[in-house]
């Protein structure tokens, strides 16, 4: 049984910003999930970009899915068509590899805000289907479950790309670090680099004192 799912994002920037930013989405702290990237098709018709991507993830399922399915990646091709004339870009992903086991279908179109000038919409699109007899339900609603998880990942990651890219456009840094709080681990990181960074100017100074002095 074919699972639908569809949502719509709202980023706060122009649609020349956003197919700029689609390129160089990653890497971003949020798709850590994303090994490679590698375009391996592009050419422009009648004014228009098209380009094919090919994309390697990790793909962790549960152990009751072992049985299925225990690769550690899956490809991930990404076709997609940039329309500068009409402002629109649209993307199309499925994957490669373990179709009959769930194939994920996704498809996104970007377009300039209607109601607010110098924003983007993306409005998403995903059918989850799975071949399996006896367990095609089942494997169907774990996959769009997990969709609706990653959702939110690509959208925070994409942000982070833009917010990185257009420093200067009319969003708050408030905005941006509301969008990405620093974890436990990363303060404590930094706060660690700090005191070992104060502990060598004072070894620095300390050795220089000594050496004038001798």
């Amino acid at each position: 049984m074919v699972k639908y799912y569809e949502e719509q994002t709202t980023f706060n920037f122009s649609w020349e910003q956003v197919a700029q930013a689609f390129w160089q989405k990653y890497p971003n702290p949020h798709s850590s999930h994303v090994l490679t990237e590698d375009t391996i098709q592009r050419e422009v018709r009648d004014g228009k970009l098209y380009s094919k991507r090919l994309l390697s993830k990790t793909n962790r399922v549960p152990k009751w899915g072992e049985r299925f399915y225990n690769a550690k990646s899956v490809k991930i091709v990404e076709e997609s068509v940039c329309d500068p004339q009409r402002r629109t870009l649209v993307t199309y992903t499925r994957n490669v590899a373990f179709t009959k086991i769930m194939s994920v279908t996704e498809k996104v179109i970007y377009v300039s805000s209607k109601d607010t000038p110098g924003k983007t919409i993306a409005h998403r699109s995903a059918w989850i289907d799975s071949q399996v007899f006896g367990f095609s339900r089942a494997i169907s609603a774990f996959g769009l479950d997990r969709f609706k998880k990653n959702c939110s990942k690509m959208s925070s990651g994409f942000n982070w790309v833009l917010y990185t890219l257009f420093p200067n456009s009319n969003n708050s840094h408030q905005d941006f670090h509301l969008l990405h709080p620093a974890t436990k681990a990363q303060k404590i990181k930094e706060a660690a680099r700090t005191a070992s960074d104060h502990v060598k100017a004072q070894a620095e100074h300390l050795y220089q004192t000594y050496s004038v002095k001798n």
